[in-house]
Order: structure tokens, then sequence, then C-alpha cells
């Protein structure tokens, strides 16, 4: 049974049809894609025209590399990908709210200014840019176009385009773009291969935001027309044109021969295949068929008691297929059953520990999982970033001071874990333990349903699922519930209304993975920031609204040196675990990889894990 929530869920990010994590390979899209990460600092280095930049300290990589160390330069060029993707699709613009439109668009199609390396917490190597300039406090970026770059219909990359893609994104972008953006206090154009960027107040991160900034062929874009859904393709400087598509079934893209990156070292071993082939499955098992039968290349496994039973076919038996554990370095996704605390009956901190403490992690585990999972503690799980297993120290303690209601003792201590059961599945101490909060929250029990102790009114809600395996897992949690009188249903829903819903934040419980870098940033305000409560689009999905959410998020951002950075990440961990805005859930040890072997790899992989931009078809296979 496939949980749907764990590291590397569903080859499905935002915007593609799904209800779990994103895929590794779509993960670093929405890395590569979305501003994102980091801070430091003041004390960040001058630069001027340099060919890469880093958040913190320098990059690793030599002026002089000849290619990512997770790429193999030497990779053959040809063939064909097919992977799989659940869900559907009713547009080809990743880059608005409307819509749920494939990742793929982002980096294949349509490129940035620079390029993210994902084997460093958040670097920027040359791409559409050769070299970017900023001051030491980081006022201003100016960025110094490649004369090479050309968009795939053979126009040059001005300027103007960019400046034009920067308006667009900020006055009609997803709200992360409109956020990020909207503090640019002035963008020019020196000259035609030059822009530059001078911000309204200095910020260390700014710098490589604007470096990820898409950009479009202006004269492509119908500017009056642009957030409306569409399946005509937009025009791109990427490696890769869309060709054939078959709506909500299917996305091909072709290989444009006349690449105009295709030697620069970012891009050496990457983009290897001719053509990639996107299919989409409605059901999981459909997916799992297809790729038994030669359909599909490659898919990262989620279900464990699938990776241990499923994989007995005549092509795994034969070695055709292999089964392949990849390590990964990054910050294990915080995956939970989300509260909506806009609704009232999720408002009381306690009623939601009280559904955590009812939720039977060991059980499950046992029963469903074949053992293989491990259970989230942090939201930076696995990390330096993580509060797990570490106490509190002083600059956290004098950051978290003027809220002393925000963080619960052993979360301060660093001794919190989520709660242990006896794994039988009718662990009396846990049920008890939950009672007794429900009681002190104004619920008790009366002939053996929950109810409201003033209004009577039943304890009962609804836990919206996209996919078979969150439908079974929540059934599960269904069945858990009512021996403490809770009337749980579980409504399973499409793709499409999954995603308007959860959107809107129309949902009173839901499955959700947040999947943290190695240096989170200004994104956290989008995640869990106070403001982002209100913005629909958003993925503040508890709708957490804590001034010391806001206090340490703001803190991470002011950041000075190192040990600042980690005392204010570790203090927002602390807070959104003691908010208890979600049932914690699990995550996997790494990647589960299957591939058939015509599909070949470079052994080493990023700190992100493989990745398909890097796999090449074996010659003759």
């Amino acid at each position: 049974m496939r949980s749907g929530f764990s590291q590397h869920g569903r080859w499905a990010g935002r915007g593609s049809g799904r209800g779990g994590g994103a895929r590794p390979w779509l993960l670093a899209l929405l890395l590569l894609g979305t501003p994102a990460q980091v801070c430091e600092p003041a004390s960040a280095q001058a630069l001027d025209r340099a060919p890469a930049i880093a958040m913190r300290g320098t990059p690793d990589l030599p002026a002089t590399f000849a290619a990512l160390p997770y790429a193999d330069p030497n990779a053959p060029k040809g063939g064909h990908l097919d992977l799989s993707l659940l869900g559907t699709f009713d547009s080809l613009n990743p880059f608005i709210v409307k819509g749920s439109a494939p990742l793929i668009m982002r980096n294949y199609v349509i490129e940035s200014l620079m390029a993210r390396s994902l084997d460093e917490p958040f670097t920027l190597y040359a791409l559409l840019a050769q070299s970017v300039t900023s001051d030491a406090e980081r006022s201003f970026v100016a960025f110094a176009l490649n004369p090479a770059a050309h968009f795939s219909d053979g126009s040059p990359v001005t300027a103007d385009d960019v400046l034009f893609s920067f308006t667009l994104m900020r006055d009609m972008g997803r709200p992360n773009h409109r956020l990020y953006y909207g503090k640019i206090a002035r963008a020019e154009a020196p000259d035609t291969h030059t822009v530059r960027f001078t911000f309204t107040e200095p910020d260390p991160e700014l710098p490589l935001i604007m470096g990820l900034m898409p950009v479009f062929k202006k004269a492509s874009i119908d500017r009056d027309r642009f957030e409306e859904t569409t399946l005509t393709p937009l025009t791109g400087s990427g490696p890769y044109r869309v060709g054939a598509v078959d709506a909500g079934a299917s996305v091909t893209l072709e290989r444009n021969p006349d690449y105009w990156g295709r030697t620069v070292p970012f891009n050496r071993g990457l983009y290897n295949f001719d053509r990639i082939r996107f299919f989409y499955f409605r059901d999981a098992n459909t997916e799992f068929e297809a790729f038994k039968k030669g359909l599909i290349d490659a898919r990262f496994e989620t279900d464990p008691g699938r990776w241990e039973t499923g994989y007995d076919f005549p092509a795994a038996r034969s070695g055709d297929v292999v089964k392949e554990l990849i390590p990964t370095g990054t910050p294990k996704p915080y995956s939970a059953f989300v509260f909506n605390t806009r609704r009232p009956l999720f408002a009381d901190r306690r009623v939601r520990q009280a559904l955590i403490e009812l939720f039977d992690f060991e059980w499950l585990d046992k029963n469903f999982y074949h053992g293989l999972y491990r259970r989230t503690a942090s939201y930076f799980e696995g990390s330096v970033l993580s509060s797990s297993g570490v106490p509190a120290d002083a600059r956290e303690r004098a950051l978290l001071d003027p809220y002393p209601d925000a963080v619960v003792p052993e979360v301060l201590a660093g001794t919190f874990r989520p709660p242990v059961s006896d794994g039988s599945g009718r662990d009396r101490e846990r049920l008890k333990s939950a009672l007794q909060l429900l009681d002190k929250a104004g619920w008790m029990l009366r002939q053996g349903a929950l109810v409201n102790r003033e209004t009577g009114r039943p304890f009962a809600f609804e836990i919206m699922v996209a996919t078979r395996e969150q439908e079974r897992l929540a059934l599960a949690y269904q069945s858990q519930l009512k021996r403490a009188g809770i009337a749980a249903q579980v409504r399973y829903v499409d793709a499409v209304q999954f995603d308007a819903r959860r959107g809107a934040y129309e949902f009173d419980m839901m499955p959700f993975a947040w999947s943290q870098s190695l240096s989170p940033g200004n994104e956290q305000a989008f995640y869990f920031g106070s403001a982002a409560a209100d913005t629909p689009g958003s993925r503040n999905y508890m709708g957490a609204k804590s001034p010391a959410i806001d206090a340490a998020i703001a803190a991470l951002l002011a950041a000075r040196d190192e040990d600042e950075y980690v005392s204010a990440a570790r203090a927002l961990d602390r807070v959104l675990v003691s908010g208890a805005y979600g049932v914690p859930l699990f995550h996997t040890p790494g990647q589960w990889l299957a591939r058939w072997t015509r599909i070949e790899r470079p052994q080493r992989a990023s700190l992100y894990g493989t990745l398909p931009e890097t796999w090449w078809r074996v010659p003759g296979k």
C-alpha cells in the first residue's frame, strides 16, 4: 500500500494533479523555479561580474568547472525517456494560479537568468546571464546576458525580454512571485544585454531570487490573456520545445537541436534525451502496471509494500529492471494530515494535540509499511536546522522570550518526539491522554460519541484525499479516531477538485508535505507567515497566524552569520512543532528508484537525489 506522503511522493508537484509530496525531480524544479531559500548576510561578499553567486560563503565550483559533480559530461545523447505522472492537466502555463500545469515546463522549456546547483545549499551558476554583480549589502543585482542566448525560434534573449518577464511575474504570476518581485524598487536596462534590479531595501537573498526568475519571449506573450489557462506552449530558451500534447493525458518534449546552451558548463551531461514523454495516469495501480509492461522507463516508488514484494515480475527477476536505494542529503519533508485552523473545530491547540495522540504510527508502520518508514518530528528533519534532540540555545530563547506560550517545554528542551504507541492499534494510554486534552477543550463522551459540552454538537470533520493510498491511510486513521467518539468522514476527490479546494482552503483536514531545502528563507513566509494565511494559493494551508512564527522568519532573514541563521531556523521549527498544525506522518530513508536498465544514471547523485535530466539511454537499447 502506497502512503502517498513520503519524501519522494508521486511524481506530481504543484499544479500537476496531486495530493502528496512532490517527486524528487519535480521537487528540484520547485527549488529551481520558485524563489526560495536562505539568508546570509551583511557579511556577503561584493560581486563584480562573477559567474556564480552563493547565499553563504563562496560557490563550491571554480569558475573553470567543466560540469556539475552529479552529471556525466560524457553521457551519450539520443533516444527517448518515458515517465509517468499521477493526475491530469488542463494548462501548459505553470506560472499562474489558474489551472493544473506540468511543472516540466520549468527549466526544460523556460529558463532562468542563472541555474541552481542541487549539490549546494543555495548557489547559482551562469546560464542566460553569463555574470552577476552585486554589492556587499546586496542592495541591488545586475546581470550581464550571454550574447549567445536565444529563444527556441532563434530570436535573441534581450534585456527587454527580461524586464518584461519581471513585470509580468510581479503583476500576474503566482503569489510567491508577486511577493518577492514586489521588493524591487527599480528595474532598468542600461543596455540591450544588461539588466539591473535595485531593491526597496538590502536583502541578501533577493539577488538569487532574481537570478531564478523565468524569462519569457516578450513578443510571444499576450499580456491580457496570460492569466488564462491554455494548452498553447510558451516560447522559451530551454533545451526542449513542447511537441505533441494530448490534453490531460500526455505531454511530449522534443529536444531543440539548435539549443543555445548545450555547451554551457552547467548543462554538460544534462538533458541527454531527444524526446521525453510524460504520461498521466488516474491511479497508482495503472501507473505501476504501465511500468511493468515497459511503457514507462523509470519510477520512484513510495509504497513500501510494493517495494518489498511488488517487483517480483519477469523483467525484475531477469535483471532488466533494477531497484536502487539512493541516499539524499536534504531535510526530509514534513508530511502531515494538515489541520485547517480556520475551522473553529481546530482552533484550539489542545484539540489538535489530542488528534495527534490518536494517530498510531507504530501499528500502521508495522501492518501497512513493513516497518520501513521513519516518523517525522521536525519541519527540517534530519538536518542541522532541526530542533529535534537539540535544546534551545541562548539566541533561540532570546528570540522566543516575547512569546512564552508559543513553544511547549519539551520542544524547547529538545526532548519532544511524536507520541509513541504500544503498536497494538488499541493503546489505552494514548486514548486516555487524548480524551483528557479534549475534556479540557470542552468535549466529552456521551453514549460513545464525542460532543461539545455546551452545545451538544458532535465532533465531526472531513479528511479530503486525492489518491487511493491516501484514502486507505485516512480510513485507518478514521478507525483510530472512532475509538475516541470522533466521526471523521474520508472524502475522495479527483486531482483537479483537490487542487481547487486546497488552494481556496476549503477543507477540514488533508494530506500535504512541505519540502525544505538546506537553506530556507523568504519562502517560509509563503509557507507559514500570517499574511499568507489569507492569501489564496499560498502554502500556509493550516492557516497559521502566529507572531512567534513571523518573528522567527524575520530573524531567519536578518541572520548575519551561520550561528544566528541556524538558531533562527530551529526557533521557527520549535514554534511550528509546538503549534500542532498537523498530525505528523513519516518519511522514507532515501529515494526508492526502479528503472529499466535501458536507462542509465551517474553513480554520483545530487544532495536531492538522482534527477532525470542527468540520465541517458543506453545506446542500442
